[in-house]
């Protein structure tokens, strides 16, 4: 008895030291993605604004839709001096491919969201179509000829019109491409019917007045786009679908360590000049603790499998 109490009064003592000496060495921050995109950029916001006394190095390691990133931090040393900045991918290769190099659900800890993005819902001013009850029936009235496009099968783009899809009880045509931007062009082209994607990229287009906005996925209404109705109010209740960002550490990373980069995280996220850089992006910031924040992981791989079931999406 005297044995456990002792180890349990050490444990207690050595867990908030833990997280005082650390880190000890630089920290490499590992992105999935090329640079440039929103992973990418929120990384080295944190890179710029983090200050852990040891240099914040921002690693590229795109490749395999993120997983090949996501492996390189699941096999790092446990000691938070290699943390992962992915995006709402990382739930959808869960939900997609049951051969990952990693096991999404043990191999990490969650540390913290950072950010999320509202996908908008666009078409070509020239449809003709000008809300989301149009589109609908329009799509109805031609099952299976409607086309949208999506920066390729199993993206966020595709998993979001498939999940208005379904919820709208409608058969619309898929075309993916290798990116989001092609599909827009082709929506201004009007090759395309419509295109969910995501505000940063999508707003220029609408400013211009190429493109339509009928709703925005996210449950508020956008402060970037205020005239624009989410699609919950549109007909849809309760859709939702919003591409997100967030930050995990190798599981068996000490909590205390865990701790102090959400809290520190937390305080960066809460700044005027971050929060107003985020809404340069079309970002909205998000706050929660690490457990909450692993609740809202594991919410999302569910939804995309569902999503993936009923659709039918296969990983490439």
């Amino acid at each position: 008895m005297r044995s456990a109490l002792g180890l349990a009064v050490l444990l207690a003592v050595a867990a908030p030291a833990q997280a005082q000496d650390w880190p000890t060495r630089p920290v490499t921050i590992v992105v999935p993605f090329a640079a440039g995109g929103s992973a990418d950029l929120l990384a080295r916001i944190l890179q710029q604004h983090m200050s852990f006394g040891v240099p914040l190095v921002v690693e590229n390691r795109p490749g395999a839709g993120g997983s090949l990133a996501a492996q390189i931090v699941a096999r790092a040393p446990a000691d938070g001096a290699t943390l992962l900045v992915h995006s709402s991918g990382y739930s959808i290769n869960a939900a997609l491919n049951p051969a990952l190099p990693y096991d999404p659900r043990r191999d990490f800890v969650e540390v913290a969201p950072l950010a999320s993005q509202a996908q908008a819902l666009v078409v070509n001013p020239a449809s003709g179509i000008r809300s989301v009850a149009e589109l609908i029936a329009a799509a109805k009235a031609k099952p299976g000829e409607v086309t949208y496009g999506s920066s390729g099968i199993g993206s966020g783009a595709h998993f979001a019109a498939e999940k208005f899809r379904i919820a709208a009880g409608i058969e619309v045509l898929h075309i993916p491409y290798k990116g989001g931007a092609d599909a827009i062009n082709d929506t201004v082209a009007a090759r395309l019917a419509f295109t969910f994607n995501t505000l940063s990229l999508a707003l220029p287009y609408i400013r211009d007045g190429r493109l339509l906005v009928l709703g925005v996925s996210s449950t508020q209404r956008s402060s970037l786009l205020p005239e624009a109705p989410t699609i919950a109010e549109s007909g849809l209740p309760g859709f939702e679908f919003t591409f997100w960002n967030g930050l995990w550490a190798p599981s068996g990373t000490p909590p205390a360590i865990v701790e102090k980069i959400a809290h520190d995280l937390a305080q960066i996220v809460a700044t005027a000049e971050v929060r107003e850089r985020l809404a340069r992006l079309g970002a909205e910031p998000m706050a929660m603790t690490p457990a909450e924040f692993a609740r809202f992981v594991r919410s999302e791989i569910d939804g995309a499998e569902r999503i993936a079931r009923l659709s039918g999406i296969k990983a490439q």
